[in-house]
């Protein structure tokens, strides 16, 4: 750091992204990409978008706004567009949290949280997991504070029950109940029918995951107006070109076909039910994902071990080294091929290991 660096940002730890290597010798389950290219209309659409570089992107971002309140039953007024979905749940700290409003969320959860919380100077309380890493929804009832949840969760894949989301959305009127839904079309319930029937309610989604888009930047927030007109007063306060012209374009060309990513989607969650089976069938413990990645251990052969075993392989995945989850590796569902080849160098590793 410099000396000029803000002393209020002295003690900052940043968030710390999956290794991107920049050749392509690895198979790479290590960030939660989507296995499939998106559609091809996307790149085309993306294409022709670039003719117009020159002027400024719609600040307003009002036909893909359009078309995602056609896909999800809303109006615009409900939805804000974000450059991926780690800006709204940024806005939303700015927001809905402040000296007397703390921040609530799980202690092994996206670890982006405790960043936001730190960089916007808010204080937060973190709630630990249940033994077998669920979240417990009775923990947050009275929670004093603006509550976080992923749902699915990451790093563990694990999703509550819409009803139990209620329950949480009920005992506390006078916050607001984030609900991160990064990884929900592969398995689990979307709050967002939800959101007209409770005022306190913000979820997010985003484009990366689902729907082939991470290099993209693409994300969205659904709320009441009211919730929304706040996400924007910081939008419009820190960034109203928030989008370019080309993602703008790739988001809406995304929708017009998204039956195309429902159907990868269901492919996925087919492929990480086999995987699981087979991890399984090697002696893994491996939680219930509902997410487009496993969580998975072993109970004779570190975490840290077989990942880097499968590093040296060519085969990278995610290893944590928070205490409690430190025997875990996070593994991103890739293709058919991709699995089969890291069941297979997994298989060759435990036996190396006996």
């Amino acid at each position: 750091m410099s000396r000029f660096f803000s002393e209020k940002y002295a003690k900052l730890e940043p968030y710390v992204p999956g290794e991107q290597p920049k050749d392509q010798r690895y198979i790479k389950l290590n960030t939660n990409e989507n296995a499939f290219p998106p559609h091809p209309a996307v790149a085309e659409a993306a294409a022709k978008a670039a003719k117009t570089l020159h002027l400024y992107s719609d600040p307003e971002c009002l036909e893909l706004r359009k078309k995602l309140a056609e896909r999800y039953g809303l109006t615009p007024e409900e939805l804000v567009i974000v450059n991926g979905s780690d800006e709204v749940l940024n806005f939303a700290f700015m927001a809905f949290c402040d000296r007397n409003t703390p921040a609530v969320f799980p202690d092994i959860t996206y670890g982006f949280y405790p960043v936001f919380a730190k960089l916007n100077g808010v204080p937060y309380r973190e709630i630990p997991l249940r033994e077998d890493l669920t979240v417990r929804a009775e923990d947050y009832l009275q929670a004093e504070g603006t509550v976080f949840i992923a749902n699915p969760n990451a790093p563990t894949g694990i999703a509550l029950e819409r009803d139990r989301i209620e329950e949480i959305l009920r005992a506390n009127p006078d916050h607001v109940v984030v609900v991160d839904e990064a990884y929900v079309d592969f398995g689990a319930e979307s709050c967002i029918p939800l959101i007209r029937k409770y005022g306190n309610l913000l979820v997010t989604q985003t484009f990366s995951k689902s729907r082939s888009l991470a290099g993209g930047r693409l994300g969205f927030g659904a709320a009441c107006p009211e919730l929304i007109r706040d996400l924007e007063t910081i939008r419009y306060s820190t960034n109203p070109y928030n989008l370019d012209s080309m993602t703008l374009a790739a988001g809406a060309a995304c929708l017009e076909h998204d039956e195309y990513n429902t159907r990868n989607c269901r492919t996925i969650a087919e492929t990480r039910d086999r995987t699981r089976e087979a991890l399984a069938a090697l002696g893994f413990e491996v939680t219930d994902s509902k997410a487009n990645f496993l969580f998975a251990r072993h109970p004779e052969v570190s975490g840290e071990e077989i990942y880097r075993q499968l590093k040296e392989r060519g085969i990278l995945i995610r290893h944590f080294r928070t205490e409690r989850i430190r025997d875990w590796n996070r593994i991103s569902v890739g293709t058919e091929e991709q699995m089969a080849a890291m069941l297979r160098e997994t298989e060759k590793i435990l036996a190396g290991c006996r």
